[in-house]
């Protein structure tokens, strides 16, 4: 297995895993390497220092504390804004946690937002689609949101 670092012109980095070098190169050449935070199929490798095990124990890695879950997007008053994510690693990890733990309202974001936060609706975590207008509004009304952007490739399965 061979590990290597890559960068799409975008200079997102991330790491691929091929069977060998030729298997990249033959991937590369079909487009089916792309960046997956964006999407763009314009990658190169990056130069990377290969680990050798000689023997001698590695140092034990130190841990350090542990990011709090990124909180839902919509309508929870108590909501803080997450920490911005460390890495496209993070970024995507905090995503599919928010994707997974969100109901997908789609464009009747607004109206759902306004209808829990005045009780006709039952509270629940939400994502959708509004304007920057319309979530000007929302938070003027004393409506917590939150922009989530959702780079092109990860608008399918989270990989």
């Amino acid at each position: 297995m061979k590990v290597l670092n890559l960068q799409c012109a975008h200079q997102h980095a991330f790491e691929g895993w091929f069977a060998s070098e030729d298997d990249f190169q033959s991937q590369l050449a079909r487009g089916l390497v792309t960046c997956p935070l964006c999407a763009d199929p314009g990658i190169q490798k990056m130069p990377s220092a290969p680990r050798l095990n000689l023997g001698a124990p590695a140092p034990a890695a130190v841990a350090g504390p542990r990011e709090p879950p990124v909180p839902a997007t919509g309508a929870l008053p108590q909501a803080a804004p997450p920490a911005a994510p460390a890495s496209p690693a993070a970024f995507l990890k905090a995503l599919r946690e928010v994707m997974a733990n969100t109901e997908d309202v789609g464009e009747r974001f607004a109206d759902e937002a306004r209808a829990m936060f005045y009780g006709d609706a039952e509270q629940r975590s939400i994502r959708g689609q509004t304007s920057r207008a319309e979530a000007m509004e929302l938070l003027e009304e004393g409506i917590d949101v939150m922009p989530l952007p959702l780079p092109e490739a990860v608008k399918g399965t989270l990989q």
